[in-house]
Order: C-alpha cells, then sequence, then structure tokens
C-alpha cells in the first residue's frame, strides 16, 4: 500500500460498490473503516498482511477474548482483501482456518415481554423533563419491537412514510434495495399517534419530508436521530435494567427486538395450529428478508420455537398411539 490514505479511498470505493451492488450493511463499513483506523495508528506501512488483520481483529472493542468473535472480525476483512488483491497483488488473504470456522449467524437474544416493557419504560423516562426524548426513544424502540423493522429502517422514516389513517408504513429502498408497506397494529397506531401530538406541542418539525424520529436537545435538535445516537442510548439502558444475555452476542442488540418479533409471530402460529409453511412467505415479505429461507432460519435458531414444536410432536405422538399388534 502506497499511502494509508490510499487505503481510506480503497476501502470507501470497496464499501461504495458494495451498495451499488444492494448490499446496505453497516457492520461491515464499520469493521473496515475500524480497520483503517487501525492502519493508520499502527503504523503499517506496504502490502496488507495476514499478521496486521489478526492483530486487528483480536482488538474488539469489547475486549473478547474468544476466537469465535475475532473470526467474525476477520470474516469481514477477507472479501476486502479478495476485492484489494486486484489493485493490490502482494495483499494476503486470511483463510477459515486463523481462530476457526463459525457459523454464518449466530442465535440472537429473544426478549421476553417484561424485558420490552421494561426496555420501554426505561425510555420513557429519559431526560430532561422540558424535552420530549423519552417519547421518542420509547416510540422508536416500541416500533422496531412492534413491526419488525430493522433499526435503519425505523430511523429512515420521514412523516411521509407514516399512514396513521391507513395504519401503514412505507419502507423505502431497504436492504438490498426494496421496498414494502408494513401494516400496523391497531395499538402501534396509537402509540404513533401519541408521539406526533406529543412533538407537535413541542413544535417540532411536521413537514412530510422531516424525519419522523429526531433529536431533541443541543446540536441535534430537530436533526434525524443517528445510528450511534441509538445506540449509546440503548447500550445505557441495557446496562441499568441489567438483562441476561441468552444469546450468542456479546450483549443483547436493538436488532434482537425484530428476531424477538418474528419468533414470537412463529410461536403463535404454531400454538394455534396454523400452517407455518403457508404462512412464511407472508411473514418474510413483512419483515423484508430478500428470501423466504432467512425466516426459516429461525426455526432452527429459537430455542423458544423447538420447544413448541416438541410440545406439538408429543400431543400428536400421545393422540395417535396405538396397542402394540
Amino acid at each position: 500500500m502506497k499511502a494509508n490514505t490510499s487505503l481510506h479511498a480503497r476501502a470507501e470505493q470497496y464499501l461504495a460498490e458494495r451498495r451499488r451492488l444492494g448490499f446496505n450493511d453497516g457492520t461491515v463499513a464499520y469493521s473496515l473503516r475500524g480497520f483503517v483506523r487501525h492502519i493508520e495508528v499502527v503504523r503499517h506501512r506496504g502490502a496488507l498482511t495476514v499478521e496486521v488483520m489478526t492483530d486487528w481483529a483480536r482488538r474488539d472493542s469489547h475486549g473478547s477474548n474468544d476466537p469465535h468473535t475475532w473470526a467474525r472480525r476477520l470474516k469481514h476483512l477477507r472479501s476486502f482483501a479478495r476485492w484489494l488483491r486486484q489493485f493490490e497483488p502482494l495483499t494476503e488473504i486470511p483463510d477459515h482456518t486463523i481462530f476457526g470456522r463459525i457459523d454464518e449467524r449466530q442465535a440472537p437474544h429473544i426478549y421476553s415481554e417484561p424485558e420490552i416493557v421494561d426496555l420501554l419504560a426505561a425510555a420513557r423516562r429519559l431526560g430532561p423533563a422540558t424535552a420530549p426524548r423519552g417519547i421518542v426513544f420509547e416510540t422508536l424502540f416500541g416500533l422496531v419491537a412492534s413491526c419488525g423493522l430493522r433499526i435503519g429502517e425505523a430511523l429512515s422514516l420521514r412523516n411521509a412514510d407514516v399512514d396513521l389513517r391507513q395504519g401503514m408504513l412505507l419502507i423505502r429502498k431497504a436492504k438490498f434495495g426494496k421496498s414494502r408497506q408494513v401494516p400496523m397494529h391497531v395499538s402501534t397506531i396509537e402509540a404513533l399517534r401519541r408521539y406526533r401530538r406529543t412533538l407537535d406541542r413541542a413544535g417540532e418539525p411536521a413537514e412530510p419530508e422531516a424525519a419522523f424520529f429526531i433529536g431533541t436537545r443541543g446540536r441535534r435538535h430537530g436533526l434525524p436521530l443517528g445510528k450511534r445516537q441509538v445506540h449509546r442510548v440503548f447500550v445505557e439502558l441495557r446496562e441499568q435494567l441489567g438483562w441476561r444475555n441468552r444469546g450468542d452476542h456479546h450483549a443483547p442488540r436493538i436488532h434482537d427486538l425484530r428476531h424477538t418479533f418474528v419468533v414470537r409471530r412463529i410461536t403463535q402460529w404454531q400454538k394455534q395450529a396454523v400452517d407455518v409453511d403457508q404462512a412464511m412467505l407472508a411473514l418474510s415479505t413483512y419483515v423484508g428478508h430478500a428470501e423466504v429461507g432467512n425466516t426459516y432460519w429461525y426455526l432452527s435458531a429459537a430455542p423458544q420455537l423447538l420447544a413448541v414444536a416438541g410440545d406439538r410432536f408429543a400431543a400428536f405422538a400421545a393422540h395417535t398411539e396405538v396397542p402394540d399388534a
């Protein structure tokens, strides 16, 4: 690599090409930019080596000593290294054996109903009392939980995208560049109406193209909420609530609210003896999965679904059992 700025430019070029292909993976961008900063800090010169990549992978921001965490971080660099090799032939590509193979997807933390209630109550209490900050975060987390949205989809909503008369959200060009309409439950519609009334009383912007979720204090007042700001608030609330982690990630995440929505919907269908296979395509479309197989993944990833399926099978076996001949 001729200069560190060159690596930065290549990384941004790579991310731009991913976006043009329909990818919208903030995790890859976050990791790759973090790697570029690491290269600048350690003042690495020359071609990228496996050694410098693995050194970065071990420096997890959470101080993890888990090789699986390092392997997942290294995975984000592997495709970039392959792409970079067309410009820098001496670039090394880390293989899958360095920290061991990893599952493509980790089991999520599935929130219990009391945990979601506690999260929304804690968000509601956020100060200051003179600004509607609490209801902004309460409504944001509640919308993600009740509609299974990606956090980026919720933050991208404009006032014009939220139709409270028809009870419909318009999600514009989400992951893979697809748009979709999301019907809402009556309780969600009422919560959004309450939120909008509160912002109207506070004199916050209501123009059709203004962001639906906005900052309410400081320099971010009236501007769209940013992901970093939201994640920072979520981490504060998570530490305050002291949840016990039941997933494979380092801690419960905002995205796990989306996972929880899918699992609870399938669980209800199983309890109601709904034909899950028939209903799965509709659910996959609702949450914006590119392939229905991504929705079926939950059947093996969530213990709750395995338990319900096991109970149904046991009841079926008991009902159909016949005496030995």
